[in-house]
């Protein structure tokens, strides 16, 4: 079955930049909606960005217009390009792949996540 792995996570500066990177192990992950997710210590994992298999992309509005999803399927490869990230954009980062949208319980497959600092 498909697996997930996360990269690009780090600490960077208030106001700086991360692009965070989703590898799938197959390209059967084509055929699923895929979105990007994020939990904090004591907090319900949230929905950021998702791409549906139509291409139409969603975002929370917590990050809109600071964030950008994107896709490369000839690499199988997910993209978070976060910028002017904030302190409370800290927390562990997750992609996803599952049936579309925000919310995390109808996405079946995560990856182990990445961790996002700002300060």
């Amino acid at each position: 079955h498909v697996q997930l792995v996360e990269s690009g996570g780090g600490s960077v500066q208030v106001g700086g930049s991360l692009n965070l990177s989703c590898a799938a192990s197959l390209s059967t992950y084509n055929t699923y909606c895929v979105g990007w997710f994020r939990q904090s210590p004591g907090k319900g994992r949230e929905g950021l960005a998702a791409i549906d298999n139509d291409g139409h992309t969603r975002y929370a509005d917590s990050v809109k217009d600071r964030f950008t999803i994107s896709q490369d399927n000839t690499k199988n490869t997910l993209y978070l390009q976060m910028n002017n990230l904030k302190p409370e954009d800290t927390s562990m980062y997750y992609c996803a792949a599952g049936r579309g949208g925000l919310i995390p319980s109808v996405y079946d497959i995560w990856g182990q996540g990445t961790q996002v600092t700002v300060s």
